[in-house]
């Protein structure tokens, strides 16, 4: 077991379970509501290249300012009311896609190393980029996590340090003992690489090399792998 790390973080959507299963069950809603999707994405790409380079002290995106601010980013996209758009997004996205997860099945294994580490004595940690709790109960995975946090609850989306680190306080363990799981090497690994922490990146075993991991820690493909690069 390995003794320099004391907690094991991850990020949910595309680590714990594949990304094409959520995909397939969101097609109507990107078939119907195409241009609210749209301007979301390119809102957030906004909002990440605002905050890039910047501590959080100087960026303006704090909370509770920061879904005011996307809905801002939406409306000019969409000419429409922010305060409508605010709206419309959380409805329809944020608690709208959360009830497609009941139906969507994790990886392999992923439960039976989420109770190994525990009972190993790791601390339990989630960051994602949208809010967690419901997705991770509707897919029976909730109960094993010592801290679930959204990353819009820091001001700032990753990769920008400020989550990692509001991840690394709230769970009481130094950035460099933290060990954060994901699947994007954009987003998470080199986010949190930046604050220190070790990362493992979830990945094809056909995607591999040097420029494709942002100097992960650890790659694997299953999570008997994970499993075993923690406990030995």
């Amino acid at each position: 077991m390995r003794n320099d790390i004391d907690g094991v973080a991850f990020d949910l959507d595309g680590t714990l379970y594949p990304n094409y299963r959520f995909f397939i069950r969101l097609t109507p809603f990107i078939l119907k509501e195409h241009a609210l999707l749209l301007a979301l994405g390119k809102a957030r790409d906004d909002l990440r290249a605002a905050a890039e380079g910047k501590p959080a002290e100087e960026s303006g995106l704090q909370q509770p300012a920061f879904y005011d601010l996307q809905a801002q980013f939406m409306a000019k996209i969409l000419h429409k009311e922010a305060e409508a758009v605010k709206e419309r997004t959380e409805r329809l996205i944020y608690r709208g896609w959360e009830p497609l997860f009941k139906k969507i099945r994790p990886y392999p294994l992923v439960r039976e190393t989420l109770r190994a580490l525990r009972e190993r004595g790791f601390k339990l940690g989630m960051l994602s980029d949208f809010p967690p709790e419901t997705k991770l109960k509707n897919m029976d995975l909730a109960g094993f996590w010592d801290v679930e946090l959204c990353s819009e609850v820091s001001g700032y989306l990753k990769p920008h340090p400020a989550p990692f680190l509001e991840l690394a306080n709230r769970l009481g363990i130094p950035p460099e003992r933290l060990l954060y799981v994901g699947n994007s090497v954009r987003y998470d690994i080199i986010g949190a690489k930046k604050t220190g922490m070790r990362a493992a990146l979830i990945s094809s075993p056909f995607c591999t090399g040097r420029r494709r991991n942002g100097n992960a820690d650890f790659i694997f493909s299953h999570y008997r792998q994970l499993r075993d690069y923690m406990l030995g």
